[in-house]
């Protein structure tokens, strides 16, 4: 009986750390661990993930087997290897490399296409067209861009002539339900696009005011990358703080 208390107390201790345990220990699917966990990605991949947490924001995104994804200005196809993994045979991989940037480097896809060229990856299709209109054959389940969005409003080949036509275009490619994440990195509060140029920071808010117009619904953000530290006024890249925000098309 005099143990008891030292009992209640080692108990109540277990379950209020298994609650306050993070979220993203608790929530990553299986099949995510999985994808991220895949042997075919190269190590210049792998050693970004303590950085990118790349298990956290799928997650979050709701991807899952089956689904039809649009990974937008895919780069060298970082996310493009998990998503292939973690949407499986019965799903589809788009990866989108901006038409500009290969008219400018004819070599600036091949990343992307021997990925696509490789049997472990043969649900991934690579898709060379303007970042002002996403132009995918079926409807999707998520269309996803990561550290690019504040690159639309730049000068150059990843340049949208027009913002409010490339989301209602993305809202036109998801199917009703579908997902739209956002990753970027954070400007001031404030700042706008002022930032995008010089430091490659986008304003969360100033974002999403664009996104919203095209009628999609704000569903949260994730605070997984983010950096409350970062004075915002130089670029480190990955170290700097940045958001993950996910909007959905209604049903």
């Amino acid at each position: 009986m005099a143990h008891r208390p030292l009992l209640l107390a080692a108990l109540v201790s277990l379950s209020f750390g298994a609650l306050c345990a993070p979220a993203s220990a608790q929530n990553v699917p299986a099949y995510v661990t999985a994808a991220v966990n895949d042997k075919g990605r190269p190590a210049a991949d792998t050693m970004r993930d303590a950085d990118r947490k790349p298990a956290e924001v799928i997650a979050f995104s709701g991807l899952k087997p089956g689904d039809k994804v649009a990974d937008f200005i895919a780069g060298g196809g970082y996310f493009t290897r998990i998503f292939s993994k973690v949407v499986g045979p019965q799903g589809h991989v788009y990866a989108t490399a901006p038409a500009g940037m290969v008219m400018m480097r004819p070599a600036a896809a091949d990343g992307l296409k021997a990925i696509a060229a490789d049997p472990a990856y043969s649900n991934v299709s690579v898709l060379v067209q303007p970042t002002s209109k996403l132009d995918v054959s079926e409807p999707l389940d998520v269309v996803w861009t990561a550290q690019n969005y504040h690159d639309l409003h730049n000068a150059g080949p990843f340049h949208a002539d027009d913002i409010d036509a490339f989301n209602k275009s993305v809202f036109q490619a998801l199917k009703p339900g579908g997902v739209f994440l956002v990753i970027d990195y954070a400007s001031a509060p404030g700042a706008g696009f002022t930032q995008s140029q010089t430091l490659h920071r986008g304003d969360p808010e100033a974002e999403k005011a664009e996104i919203l117009k095209a009628g999609f619904v704000f569903e949260g953000e994730s605070k997984v990358l983010a950096k409350p530290n970062d004075p915002h006024t130089t670029r480190t890249h990955e170290q700097d703080d940045q958001f993950v925000m996910r909007f959905r098309k209604p049903r």
